[in-house]
């Protein structure tokens, strides 16, 4: 079965935006991107960068990981207001959202209903994991669903923003294994931890 993968970009204090919510990468953002940073992500995991990002690196590789992007409507547009309909067209491409009424580019599929229901779906598909982009919102909602979390973690500290998980996201304590772990010499880590299962770890958390 297909995996729900949480593959985001973190503070070290877990907040993955400021509080505007703006991208943190953009133009006037505060979020660190060092070399060896892109570097790694081109190598592994290069389907998770954005089309515009893909070409001027001249990265052609599909990528091992996944076949399927989804993300909220608060995430999604940020690239809209940067002019960029769909981010990922190397991707299947999944927004959530209840208000938007007509996807603003023919291979952006909106879904405007139950996320659980839909990822239950794509799970039972054929086909390479499935990533989670965010934003908040939308891992909160899914939070249940979730198989496995990558942290890019960066070197630094903002105090306050838009957090990993919506505060709406229900109080379910659950244990995850560490199964991966990369440092680079910037100081940003790659961390990958997978749903534990065994003996005193509930599968459901609860």
């Amino acid at each position: 079965m297909r995996k729900l993968v949480y593959y985001i970009a973190t503070t070290l204090d877990g907040f993955i935006a400021g509080p505007d919510g703006a991208d943190p990468t953009g133009p006037d953002g505060f979020w660190p991107i060092p070399e060896d940073y892109i570097r790694h992500i081109a190598a592994e995991y290069p389907e998770t960068l954005p089309a515009p990002a893909r070409a001027a690196l001249s990265v052609t590789a599909e990528g091992t990981h996944f076949d399927t992007v989804l993300e909220g409507r608060r995430s999604y547009e940020i690239g809209l207001k940067a002019g960029i309909t769909d981010a990922y067209p190397h991707l299947r491409h999944l927004v959530f959202s209840r208000t938007l009424t007509e996807s603003p580019d023919p291979a952006v599929e909106l879904v405007p209903g139950d996320p659980v229901d839909k990822v239950r779906q794509l799970k039972q598909e054929d086909g390479k994991d499935i990533w989670l982009i965010g934003g908040a919102e939308l891992a909160g909602a899914l939070y249940g669903e979730i198989d496995q979390v990558i942290l890019k973690t960066a070197p630094l500290t903002i105090g306050a923003g838009i957090p990993l998980f919506s505060h709406k996201a229900a109080f379910d304590p659950r244990g995850w294994e560490l199964t991966g772990h990369t440092v680079l010499d910037s100081g940003a880590t790659f961390t990958t931890f997978t749903r534990a299962t065994g003996p005193g770890i509930p599968a459901t958390g609860k």
